[in-house]
């Protein structure tokens, strides 16, 4: 101790002191992959703070965030009553994850969780999205006492072994093998679905209502008709809301946009965490909880060493409780419309603009192939070096010339996925639309003057190359 208190760690000190070295210690230590893609891209900039759906780097220059850390900051970044929650619980000094205790705020959120899936009745609390998914597929086996899960191409459900299993890129897969021996079938087609149900070792079927790769919702009617099957050969419908749930879509779960829709087990996470402490849920009903945790033997025959603690017990109660009180779920229905509607009318306008679609605050933008000639013979160049490469020349622009951060939906896609924190506005909305129309007006504009086109010849160049990363700005 000293007269100015107590010595030791200085997170302020050791961030003013060795900030500047991010890009060199991460390249050194961490993904030497990421800084290399950062910097090929021109993305390697240096944030200071951020609030809401905002980013400043250290000249006061405002970015808007239409990624919102893959849909973690659901209700903005550094969301008052979440700093205030989590001060809170810290000040409590909670006796916390004695593991031989019932603690209160676990039961309390999971009784607010519930509250929006009516139809289901426990919750199992991980750390992350992969973690949720993992839960649903050992119950699912456990309580069905088959085998297999079924789940959709282009898939992706997470990169732990068994969300892997059920990820429907193989770009995630190749190199991890062997993976379980679940099976893929195309989204919407319930032939193929009654074909592999019929074999009758099929567990349950994992589905995003809308797939992150590409934004592609499920065919209307399809869950319903697809509920019906899997019941009928004893298997359950697992709903995989990492990203489209907690009010993204413009519902507070995406399955809710069709009626009758009730699955058996729901996995949630992402912006639950109100971008703090990750928090991740699997929520089913009780008869499969009750024959997973069949007797005190098997109190602990799955769980989490962090689970259920406090700090990401006050942050999840926060944010359903901002949720409410800021009508974020509305919020999304209403700015989603405007936006989508925007970016839509301007599908006439541009050659290159192919389809907008989406629901609520998850948009897909996706890019074609142009009819005029000029266009056409710039399009084949870049389609025959990488597909994706059109989606990065526009996301590159949108951050170097109008400060606004979005992405590639995966890699060899020619779609952008707009996943912004639900707290945008309509001046945000105009900013997004007003710069996406400067870039594609560049991008339709003669060849030799365009900075667009020329910087997709740097990108050709490293597309390449071997060891490429310049499609690298794709998600999950």
């Amino acid at each position: 101790m000293t007269a100015d208190g107590p010595q030791g760690f200085d997170l302020g000190k050791l961030l003013a002191e060795r900030g500047g070295e991010r890009y060199e210690l991460h390249a050194k230590y961490v993904n030497h992959q990421l800084p290399r893609m950062l910097h090929t891209i021109g993305f390697d900039k240096v944030y200071e703070r951020a609030e809401g759906a905002h980013f400043w780097d250290a000249d006061g220059n405002d970015y808007l965030d239409m990624l919102a850390g893959f849909g973690v900051m659901g209700v903005g970044r550094h969301h008052p009553v979440v700093r205030k929650a989590l001060h809170d619980v810290l000040d409590a000094q909670l006796a916390d994850l004695t593991r031989f205790d019932c603690q209160p705020l676990p039961g309390l959120f999971a009784e607010k969780l519930l509250s929006y899936a009516p139809h289901l009745d426990r919750v199992f609390f991980g750390n992350s999205g992969t973690e949720a998914v993992e839960t649903a597929l050992k119950f699912a086996r456990y309580a069905t006492g088959k085998t297999r899960i079924l789940y959709c191409a282009h898939a992706f459900h997470g990169l732990t072994t068994g969300s892997l299993s059920v990820n429907g890129e193989d770009g995630f897969r190749d190199g991890f093998a062997p993976l379980l021996p679940d099976t893929a079938i195309e989204m919407g087609d319930l032939a193929a679905l009654e074909r592999e149900l019929a074999r009758g070792d099929v567990a349950g079927f994992v589905v995003e209502p809308i797939q992150g790769k590409g934004v592609h919702e499920t065919p209307p009617g399809f869950l319903r008709a697809a509920q019906e099957l899997l019941h009928r050969h004893k298997a359950l419908l697992i709903a995989d809301e990492v990203q489209t749930g907690i009010g993204r879509t413009g519902d507070f779960f995406a399955y809710q946009h069709e009626e009758g829709v009730e699955p058996d087990l729901v996995c949630v996470a992402k912006a639950l965490s109100g971008g703090y402490v990750p928090v991740g849920a699997t929520l089913g009903k009780d008869w499969i909880f009750k024959k997973v945790y069949s007797s005190m033997d098997r109190v602990l025959v799955h769980s989490a060493s962090f689970g259920s603690n406090a700090q990401a017990m006050a942050a999840g109660l926060a944010v359903l409780n901002v949720m409410e009180d800021e009508q974020i779920v509305a919020r999304a229905r209403h700015t989603g419309d405007l936006l989508r509607g925007r970016l839509a009318a301007l599908v006439d306008k541009y050659e290159l603009l192919h389809e907008v679609r989406g629901r609520g605050l998850m948009i897909g933008i996706e890019f074609g192939r142009p009819k005029s000639l000029g266009l056409r013979s710039r399009w084949a160049m870049l389609q025959t070096a990488r597909k994706g490469l059109f989606a990065q020349m526009v996301v590159v622009p949108l951050l170097q010339k109008h400060r606004i951060l979005t992405q590639v939906s995966g890699d060899h896609l020619e779609v952008i996925k707009l996943i912004p924190p639900l707290v945008i506005d309509e001046a945000d909305v105009d900013r997004f639309v007003d710069a996406f129309t400067a870039v594609m007006d560049d991008a339709h504009g003669n060849g030799d003057s365009s900075l667009m086109w020329d910087f997709g010849r740097t990108l050709i160049k490293s597309a390449l190359r071997p060891g490429s990363s310049s499609g690298a700005a794709s998600s999950v």
